[in-house]
């Protein structure tokens, strides 16, 4: 038995991907997936059409698995990391979705913030609220006190 109890049924100390957080996880772990792959056939089949908006795609595909991976790591640095992700996604959906609406000439094709992710019924302008919030919540608990 170790001294972290919930690292013995299989969490994180930090209780990160417990309850309300392994259904953040799973959505932050679907996103990256759905992003990386439109990113993807975007980037290999249609560059040349919206260079900015398939760059944009793969971007947030990368805060996506950084979020993902600072969620699951849990720990001081694991929450940092998503932390600074989750932030950087949360600037990404406002800044690309307000110029995806005040200047649509420039967003030829979508991005996964385009509209602020109006694309995946706004999701990700959602998303990182509840991260920022789980992180926030999870920071001042018990476990976080003994580090």
């Amino acid at each position: 038995m170790s001294e972290h109890p919930a690292a013995d049924r299989g969490a994180l100390p930090d209780g990160t991907v417990t309850g309300p957080g392994r259904v953040l996880v799973a959505l932050y772990g679907i996103f990256a997936l759905a992003a990386g792959a439109r990113a993807a056939v975007q980037v290999s089949t249609r560059f040349g059409e919206a260079p900015l908006a398939y760059l944009l795609s793969a971007l947030a595909a990368v805060v996506y698995v950084v979020a993902t991976a600072g969620l699951v790591r849990g720990g001081r640095s694991g929450r940092r990391t998503a932390l600074v992700a989750i932030t950087v996604e949360l600037v990404g959906v406002l800044v690309v979705g307000t110029l995806s609406l005040a200047d649509p000439g420039a967003f030829p094709d979508e991005t996964v913030w385009s509209g602020y992710g109006r694309g995946y019924f706004f999701v990700p302008l959602v998303l990182p609220v509840l991260g920022l919030w789980l992180l926030r919540s999870r920071a001042g608990g018990p476990a976080a006190r003994e580090r």
